[in-house]
């Protein structure tokens, strides 16, 4: 792990701490089987009811969980204990389980905030607080969920959106290693090696218009979890033989954003901060000697450089661009 100055953690942490309690607006997405399943989004779910969206809030919680593990001193992470403190209590964590539980909630925020949830227990457990423990009943039914649906997912989602899943399986693997859950860990293996293994000579067709994944970057991200670094470094040769000479282009030009006003648009910004994450964790295997490696952080520092003015430019990129921020200078 990497870390941001200890100004750039606390201005992201500042970001996060002024939506994950607000309310409204609030993008719900419920299935309404009938009259009594009609509540507000903080009755639905007690904890992350903010942030504009229930998965933006779980990761804006992680963005917080990672300021406060790096930087327990400044002087926001005593805000940060204390929102956790009410946050994260037996009570909460009961009733946003109890969300998934319906029948109806099968499908509810997977994979991607399946995924940020798991990165978000990851994280706690790594703190003597106690909130990873309060949160590790939701975490187990999470991740029993993972367990569910991958078996009988015959076929990847290489969207540059939600739906993808090569960026979920790279956030639920670290949750697997931390809290060792070998079982889990060794599904996840697996299936990225059935699904991913075998692609070569990637075209990277990107960015689509409201991406904020690269789907070529994010598979290689997943595989480099997955692989040994002799062997992802084989395995990265052939999914992008033209990276040495800066090829496909598309890959390593940041993405330009016409209107953060326009929710979809504004996903451009979380593409560059995404891609700076990847092309940081991908030059981290790679040995010094390789051509691709000085391109790859090169790409990375141009990549956030191109998106890390605008975190708080509209709401519509603010709820959710500091946590993308924080993966890009925080991790590799």
């Amino acid at each position: 792990m990497i870390a941001p100055s200890p100004e750039l953690a606390a201005h992201l942490a500042a970001i996060a701490l002024g939506h994950v309690g607000r309310e409204y607006p609030f993008a719900l997405v419920h299935v309404v089987t009938g009259p009594g399943d009609i509540a507000s989004p903080s009755e639905q779910h007690p904890i992350f009811f903010g942030s504009f969206d229930w998965h933006s809030c779980v990761h804006s919680h992680w963005l917080l969980a990672r300021v406060l593990r790096l930087y327990p001193d400044l002087e926001i992470s005593a805000d940060i204990r204390d929102h956790f403190d009410q946050a994260f209590t037996a009570e909460k964590v009961a009733g946003e389980a109890a969300y998934f539980e319906r029948p109806a909630s099968r499908g509810f925020e997977r994979p991607y905030g399946w995924a940020w949830l798991l990165k978000l227990s990851a994280e706690l457990r790594l703190q003597d607080e106690g909130w990873g423990a309060a949160l590790q009943p939701l975490a187990g039914v999470i991740a029993d969920r993972f367990r569910a649906f991958l078996p009988k997912a015959d076929y990847p989602v290489r969207a540059g959106v939600h739906s993808n899943t090569a960026f979920a399986l790279a956030l639920a693997i670290d949750y697997a290693r931390v809290a060792q859950d070998d079982d889990l860990a060794s599904l996840i293996a697996t299936k990225a090696r059935a699904w991913y293994g075998a692609d070569a000579d990637c075209q990277a067709w990107e960015p689509s218009g409201d991406d904020f994944l690269s789907s070529a970057l994010v598979e290689a991200e997943l595989m480099r979890r997955v692989l040994a670094p002799e062997a992802f470094g084989a395995w990265f040769g052939t999914f992008l033989p033209g990276a040495g000479e800066g090829r496909p282009a598309s890959l390593f030009a940041p993405a330009r954003v016409s209107d953060r006003g326009d929710g979809k648009i504004a996903h451009l910004d979380g593409l560059n901060l995404s891609r700076a994450w990847c092309w940081r964790g991908i030059a981290s295997a790679l040995p010094q000697a390789d051509p691709v490696r000085a391109l790859a952080e090169d790409a990375a520092r141009r990549h956030a450089d191109a998106a890390m003015p605008h975190l708080a430019a509209d709401y519509m990129g603010e709820h959710w661009l500091a946590s993308f921020a924080m993966l890009a200078v925080s991790e590799t």
